[in-house]
């Protein structure tokens, strides 16, 4: 269940700021065109990661193709094991793109990322889900905006490395444009 191109269109217009110079984490990457495209709009560098070797030949091919080997980084493994990886060398991400198959809950890939320490305090976090479902993260990560496009839900947390620790104490908004 690729993200639909208009859906990715209007993705990319509510986060265009958030792009600039990001270090970014894409989980459960299909193609990898969450990750390309923020590199296209100014992000640094990016990580995909993908279990599937259907999808692990479709980001080989998408990398080759856009020449952008130094910049992107493609991991072929599940999301747990790329977030415990990436924890051990100290890999740290302000942008993340969390689109599983309906299917799979991105709770415990919430939780795995804030315990390995490899979000940066006020990283956006963006999950893509069915209308029927509902992710519920950690308490460090705040639900700031929530767009619906058909049966599909983009919703935007930004991950408050202070509440991993202690209460809440303010929001900010994506770039500040929310």
């Amino acid at each position: 269940r690729p993200t639909l191109d208009r859906t990715r269109e209007s993705l990319f217009s509510i986060i265009a700021g958030n792009c600039i110079d990001a270090r970014v984490l894409d989980l459960y990457a299909g193609s990898g065109a969450l990750a390309l495209e923020s590199i296209s709009r100014g992000a640094e560098s990016a990580v995909v990661c993908d279990c599937s070797r259907e999808a692990a030949k479709a980001i080989r091919q998408n990398i080759d193709t856009l020449k952008l080997q130094e910049e992107v980084r493609f991991l072929f493994m599940q999301d747990l094991q790329a977030v415990a990886l990436l924890g051990k060398e100290k890999a740290q991400f302000d942008l993340v793109f969390l689109d599983p198959p309906y299917r799979i809950s991105t709770d415990p890939a919430c939780k795995a990322m804030a315990e390995a320490g490899i979000l940066m305090d006020g990283a956006l976090v963006v999950i893509e889900h069915d209308v029927r479902v509902t992710p519920a993260p950690e308490k460090c990560y705040e639900l700031i905006d929530k767009r619906q496009y058909r049966d599909t839900v983009i919703s935007f947390y930004q991950f408050n490395l202070n509440d991993t620790e202690e209460e809440h104490g303010g929001t900010v908004g994506i770039s500040g444009q929310l």
